[in-house]
């Protein structure tokens, strides 16, 4: 067994401990799925960051730019900024005064029983293919450390963010997510730093040899609806994901889940350019990949001393890890939370704890199989935003601001931007099909909502469906 995966054999063990340690402080279904509300600026912030600075960011996103240029980072990492942003700036206070446990408890108050339990089973595959993209990389990172085979590292990926998420509840997330984030930030700055300093690697040069090409923002190739799909999958997608909702529901107060967003946006933006520069360069340091994704892994091993790419591949499993036990906790607690225990309320915290954990473990176990038969990380998590999500998004533009529109609409609007979606992904092969999906489920809503007025007076919020 070599130095690099011994390093990160016993870094993946600290956190392990570290998971555990904290989880012991969970005594209820509130701790375990929001950490009690109790989350400071510092912690949340932190929290924001590492979520969605993933394996995507890492390896998927600096195999863009390798391929692509600034053309590759319409969603990583500008999009996912931009996310963050607007999570902050719209629709953070708002729905942290509303004191849900998950974004699905807003469609029971808003709308009906029946929205909130179909919104949970269209939200919770988007966490799973969350998780699936993360176990990729994971699988990806201990192949390049190791003599291990791609499917071998996922298995093992597998089992241990499995384990991982079981440990502990949201907290136990939020305070690894510090950790995390800080490897994250000293492990790609220390990586920028050597590669500067390394008589072999010349970044200065290799950024004036780059093909003007790669410069431009927008590639020439694809039409602009095609971007313009990109932007809105990216942000409508990331808005509506329970992994972020949750972290500004777990906020001491709204001003923390507000500023929290926005610093963490910010940081977003500072290190995704880390690996965005170096997927650039990478294509003059080394032309001709096969795989773009295996760029900033094979500029590590090639350029780092052993320490150094151990401390490399310690930030990278600090992102997986940051990610993928959020996404498996968020798709357990929508279908623990809104699904099941909606036909259950009398079931004790204890038996909503046990439910919970095991959805982690069905959940981590459908992952495993969608990372082994997936093409990309990017493919993943294009899969993740989509599903879904436009329906998701227009109900809760008007729950959240709005009176107009009730059950009626906010169902219909769901099935119809899930039944296109899927229609236009594999069936009709759409170039634009989640365009089309968010602006068929805007329509629906409008007309349904205008009906619904013209018949009567709304049923009462939470009445079944």
């Amino acid at each position: 067994m070599n130095a690099v995966l011994v390093g990160v054999l016993v870094y993946i063990v600290v956190q392990l401990i570290i998971g555990v340690v904290v989880s012991r402080r969970i005594n209820t279904e509130a701790d375990y799925l929001i950490a009690g509300r109790s989350i400071g600026l510092g912690l949340a912030t932190f929290s924001m960051f590492a979520t969605w600075f993933g394996a995507e960011t890492c390896i998927g996103a600096a195999g863009k730019f390798y391929e692509k240029g600034l053309a590759g980072g319409t969603t990583d990492p500008f999009g996912y900024t931009l996310a963050l942003l607007l999570v902050g700036l719209v629709f953070a206070v708002p729905l942290w005064k509303l004191g849900l446990t998950t974004l699905a408890d807003l469609f029971r108050q808003r709308y009906s029983t029946g929205v909130e339990r179909f919104a949970a089973l269209m939200l919770a595959p988007t966490s799973i293919f969350w998780a699936a993209a993360q176990i990729r990389a994971f699988g990806q990172v201990l192949h390049s450390a190791s003599d291990l085979g791609v499917t071998a590292g996922i298995t093992i990926a597998a089992v241990v963010v499995i384990i991982y998420t079981c440990t502990g509840g949201l907290f136990a997330d939020v305070v690894t997510d510090l950790i995390q984030g800080i490897a994250i930030i000293i492990g790609l700055v220390f990586v920028l730093a050597v590669l500067g300093m390394s008589p072999e690697v010349n970044l200065a040069q290799a950024w004036r040899n780059l093909d003007p090409a790669k410069f431009q923002f927008f590639n020439a190739e694809e039409s602009r609806w095609v971007v313009l799909e990109l932007w809105a999958l990216t942000l409508c997608g990331s808005v509506v994901a329970q992994e972020l909702v949750a972290r500004v529901l777990a906020c001491k107060t709204p001003q923390v889940a507000r500023n929290s967003a926005l610093i963490g946006g910010g940081m977003y933006l500072a290190i995704g350019l880390i690996p965005a520069f170096l997927g650039l360069v990478g294509t003059q340091l080394l032309p001709g990949l096969e795989n773009p994704e295996h760029i900033l892994p094979e500029l590590a091993e090639k350029y780092l001393p052993t320490f150094v790419f151990i401390l490399f591949t310690g930030a990278l499993v600090s992102a997986i890890l940051s990610t993928v036990d959020s996404t498996l906790l968020a798709a357990s607690s929508l279908v623990s939370h809104n699904f099941i225990v909606s036909f259950k309320p009398g079931m004790s915290d204890k038996q909503k704890l046990l439910l919970a954990r095991g959805g982690v473990v069905l959940f981590g176990v459908i992952a495993y199989v969608l990372a082994l038969g997936a093409e990309s990380i990017f493919e993943l998590v294009q899969q993740a935003n989509g599903v879904g999500s436009s329906g998701i998004f227009v109900i809760l533009v008007f729950g959240l601001f709005s009176k107009f529109g009730g059950a009626k609409a906010g169902m219909a609007t769901l099935i119809v931007g899930l039944g296109t979606w899927v229609y236009g992904t594999y069936m009709g092969e759409w170039e634009c099909t989640y365009l089309i999906s968010l602006a068929s489920a805007l329509v629906t809503y409008v007309a349904v909502g205008l009906w619904e007025r013209r018949a009567g007076p709304l049923p009462a919020a939470g009445a079944a469906s």
